[in-house]
């Protein structure tokens, strides 16, 4: 989406924005169902074989997938490919942009395919199993995923009770609808055939020059719809081969890629590299201020010696009010003298 309207092809953007919001909703919602049907736990690696327990939400899985992955006829082939063969149209440096948009459509398909299939496939786990017979499983405490504390279920997500698409008739309607617009918003800009985003959109780009410009011809877009077909279909395949029909691939290749895995399994380094150029330094800043400035200046200076000065002069005022008129007296004398010695100096 961003790289279509920074390419000022906006209907395409829109266009994408729309379907998008089908499919990726769908999958969230699924993936919520499976999470309930867990008892709250969210971690793949314990997961599998929901494939029979959960027919209708991996049914909604699947669309989502295939839709996210871009293969035909689900919307999200014809959104996303629109968009990626502007770039190949305008030529340049956006042709470097609808590569790597090809190369992240084929990585798309694969890590999508990888959760469904290590969810859904291969031998059930022992809450699917529960499933199968009838039974919901419900952990004795439910922990928050983020930091593994136990959580009140009574209170907030998940609650008392764990609702999943199997047996929830709202769920069932939602996810039903989300699924028909994932399959079907496709038809509203086919290439030569429809074009309802674009003609949507006109009164609100009347005045741009490249809203009508910059479109992809239909040779243009259905060429990529083709190329966008078999990349999605082949990351599914990579996908099935490697977490279904040879499991013990991904060790093999972790073991033998061990650096590289390294690497994109601490995310590039990027929490590290953020913790040494921000976090580190600013936190540095921080106490050196709360040691010094804040201490010595706010607390010291402005609050310290403020309440200083008025306790010094509250101790003042309090030793001269002793309480006996001799010394009341003598306050007296004292200033009357040194009003007039005061006086005669001025006069002299």
């Amino acid at each position: 989406m961003i790289m279509a309207v920074s390419s000022a092809a906006y209907a395409a953007g829109m266009f994408h924005l729309v379907t998008h919001a089908f499919f990726k909703a769908l999958l969230f919602m699924a993936a919520g169902s499976v999470i309930a049907a867990m008892a709250g736990t969210q971690d793949l690696n314990k997961m599998g074989g929901f494939r029979k327990a959960m027919p209708f939400t991996y049914g909604c899985m699947i669309i989502g997938g295939l839709a996210l992955a871009g293969v035909p006829p689900f919307s999200g082939l014809f959104s996303k490919d629109e968009i990626i063969a502007l770039q190949f149209e305008r030529g340049g440096f956006h042709v470097v942009l609808g590569v790597l948009a090809y190369f992240g459509s084929f990585l798309t398909a694969v890590y999508t395919f990888r959760m469904i299939f290590r969810a859904f496939h291969n031998e059930p786990v022992p809450e699917a199993v529960e499933l199968e017979g009838g039974h919901l499983h419900h952990a004795h405490e439910h922990t928050n995923p983020a930091t593994g504390e136990v959580e009140d279920t009574g209170v907030g997500f998940p609650g008392a009770d764990h609702h999943i698409a199997e047996r929830e008739l709202p769920m069932k309607i939602a996810m039903g609808a989300l699924a028909v617009g994932a399959v079907g918003l496709g038809a509203l800009q086919i290439p030569g055939v429809t074009n309802a985003v674009h003609h949507f959109l006109e009164p609100t780009f009347a005045d741009s020059e490249f809203y009508e410009e910059l479109e992809a011809s239909t040779g243009t877009a259905w060429l990529g719809i083709v190329i966008g077909s078999v990349i999605g279909i082949a990351g599914i395949a990579l996908a099935y081969r490697l977490w279904v029909q040879d499991r013990e691939a991904p060790a093999r290749i972790q073991a033998r890629l061990a650096g590289v895995h390294g690497f994109f399994a601490h995310k590039w380094y990027f929490d590290e590299l953020i913790d040494t150029v921000i976090v580190r330094p600013f936190a540095w800043f921080g106490r050196f201020g709360r040691n010094t400035f804040e201490r010595l200046v706010v607390n010291g200076l402005f609050v310290g010696g403020t309440s200083g000065v008025v306790r010094a002069g509250s101790a003042a005022v309090r030793a001269v009010q002793s309480g006996f008129v001799r010394a009341y007296a003598a306050l007296l004398i004292g200033g009357l003298a040194a009003l007039a010695l005061y006086f005669l100096i001025a006069a002299s």
